[in-house]
């Protein structure tokens, strides 16, 4: 009976994807599933709001459905991207989940970031049913979702990471397969990690600047040609000048990220010491009611030192 299943999920493997369920469309899956439609896959969406999926498919065409279950039938492969571990669970091993409606030799992606356990955790769920598992969380904000240029980080096996790439593709400019299955989780914690550092770098930079009575803007314009150049500042001096961050990848989903960095450094004894401080000062950003703010606003933590 298990030759009979292997031999179903390896002819599957052989045909080429061109149904894919996506569950989840927030700020981050919604743009994402909208780049397959436009590529010519059939989509089978699942949002928890009924009304975000329903927009979505008149946006793009496609289906949505009530369960992950549903939405996952007749799917070859079935994209996650959601909130956290629990969320996770809930869409895809939960009563009505996207594994209940899976079929032999099908593959499901996990797009969220998420612990490294919960990685194996899955992916011994998809095996159970001869079902191809890869975590692949993703880099690039809201901003590369859009504009198909995210960086998907992925761990699994060759076979499956081959079979999955070319419809990844669709939203990234980077799929890249950095070993077995919980690397990409991994992969993405030092993503996180280096990061915080080089925000709070960023903030401390033009909080000095606006103290020294410099030209912020100036001096940006002539630092980041040189050794201190960064995406984030790239991206985000024009928003944090103007101090305002009602935009991006928001605080508490940085903790979330996070703390899951710092758990995994725990067991690996790996020390974070800038790390766990900036942590701490995402927090002050909470109290100070700046939960779904951009990441950038620690440099509001900064100035509102200084009230």
């Amino acid at each position: 009976m298990q030759g009979c299943h292997q031999q179903k999920r390896e002819q599957h493997m052989q045909e080429k994807i061109s149904t894919v369920a996506f569950i989840g469309l927030g700020v981050m899956g919604y743009p994402m599933a909208g780049h397959l439609a436009r590529a010519g896959l059939t989509v089978r969406v699942y949002n928890r709001s009924e009304g975000k999926a329903k927009a979505w498919t008149e946006q793009f065409g496609g289906s949505y459905h009530a369960t992950p279950a549903e939405a996952a039938q007749r799917a070859d492969l079935v994209l996650v991207c959601v909130g956290n571990d629990d969320d996770v669970r809930q869409v895809t091993t939960g009563e009505q989940g996207a594994l209940s409606g899976m079929q032999t030799g099908s593959l499901l992606v996990d797009h969220t970031t998420a612990s490294a356990d919960l990685a194996q955790e899955l992916d011994a769920a998809c095996r159970e049913r001869n079902i191809g598992f890869i975590d692949a969380p993703v880099s690039g904000g809201q901003q590369g979702a859009e504009n198909g240029t995210l960086t998907i980080m992925c761990g699994g096996n060759e076979a499956d990471f081959s079979r999955a790439e070319t419809t990844l593709a669709h939203y990234a400019r980077a799929v890249t397969l950095m070993g077995p299955v919980g690397s990409g989780q991994l992969t993405k914690m030092v993503n996180q990690i280096c990061i915080a550092g080089l925000v709070q770098g960023l903030a401390e930079g033009l909080h000095f600047a606006e103290r020294a009575g410099l030209d912020q803007q100036r001096v940006i314009d002539v630092i980041s040609k040189g050794a201190a150049g960064s995406w984030q500042m790239e991206n985000r001096h024009k928003t944090m000048i103007a101090d305002a961050y009602e935009h991006g990848f928001a605080v508490d989903w940085m903790r979330k990220d996070l703390g899951i960095c710092l758990e995994q450094a725990r067991r690996l004894q790996a020390r974070l010491p800038v790390t766990a401080l900036v942590d701490q000062f995402y927090g002050d950003v909470q109290v100070m009611g700046g939960g779904r703010w951009d990441t950038s606003s620690l440099l509001r933590r900064l100035r509102g030192h200084d009230d």
